[in-house]
């Protein structure tokens, strides 16, 4: 799965400042065709940064339809299917149109905070069912439920599990996955200032938030690491220690809408129950982005 090296964007789903907040489809294609023109490898559609939870199943697949139809083959496509009811999320597994899709993009469970046990049995049923290959994701933060190393590592044995999308901000833990996993299973960030890090000890990059608004910086930083050049891949990441706790302080997507908002790109509308930016984050954000 080499097509999935480098940067892929968890793209937002942009929404129309009107009180429906309707999915802004123009907004949608002109912020793919952003990232794509500032060099990203690859977008991931209908993740959590994609507000997920507050779309409809038909909106999710209009999303779908429309993305496949702009990309129209320039770069590949990830999918995000996940949930805390592993029968629904086979369901949506099975009723979702994945023609085209290079791999599915799957959260562990949230809330229910299921044992390392159920964690595993969970994605192997999703794997099971999936026509495409899967990436696991681990984002402690959100779920409240940790994929361990041994767990990952275990789920690597599945021939339809090929990767995982580690956020759990845990380097010991990276570390020992990158340590005994198998040659071709694929080590990917889920954190934007972790990337040259994993990517020194074996990582094949990341799936980023920041990528979004800087494609053009974020995916240097990222080519930069991925050939060796530390150097320069460490200074365009500090280029981002300022911007990036700001896209987290009122939740994501939030940060990174007004900070799309802010090049004009798309609007800051995001759904309930988030809420857009304080005047204090916008105008930092903006200064930031400026």
């Amino acid at each position: 799965m080499d097509n999935l090296r480098g940067t892929g964007v968890a793209l937002v789903t942009p929404f129309t400042p009107t009180p429906d907040r309707a999915v802004d489809y123009p907004a949608l294609r002109r912020l793919i065709d952003f990232t794509l023109e500032g060099g990203v490898e690859y977008l991931v559609i209908n993740g959590t940064t994609a507000e997920s939870p507050t779309l409809t199943t038909e909106e999710k697949a209009e999303i779908l339809r429309v993305a496949k139809e702009h990309v129209a083959g320039r770069v590949p496509l990830v999918y995000g299917i996940g949930g805390n009811d592993t029968a629904a999320v086979e369901r949506t597994i099975r009723s979702t149109d994945l023609t085209g899709i290079a791999a599915l993009l799957s959260a562990s469970p949230y809330y229910n905070k299921p044992t390392q046990r159920g964690i595993i049995a969970h994605y192997q049923r999703v794997a099971d069912a999936s026509p495409v290959p899967v990436l696991l994701y681990n984002v402690p933060g959100r779920t409240s439920s940790n994929l361990t190393a041994a767990t990952t590592l275990e789920l690597a044995k599945h021939p339809n599990i090929i990767g995982i999308k580690e956020a759990s901000g845990n380097l010991e833990q990276c570390i020992a996955i990158a340590a005994a996993k198998p040659d071709d299973f694929l080590l990917i960030s889920g954190d934007d200032m972790m990337t040259t890090s994993l990517i020194s000890f074996g990582a094949v990059g990341i799936i980023s938030v920041l990528a979004n608004a800087f494609p053009r910086r974020f995916s240097d930083m990222t080519r930069a690491a991925l050939a060796g050049d530390f150097p320069a891949a460490s200074k365009l990441l500090f280029g981002f220690v300022e911007l990036n706790p700001l896209m987290y302080e009122e939740s994501n997507p939030v940060g990174v809408k007004a900070a799309l908002a802010a090049q004009g790109l798309c609007a800051d509308a995001v759904r309930l129950p988030l809420v857009e930016g304080s005047e204090g984050l916008l105008e930092r954000i903006a200064a930031c982005a400026g």
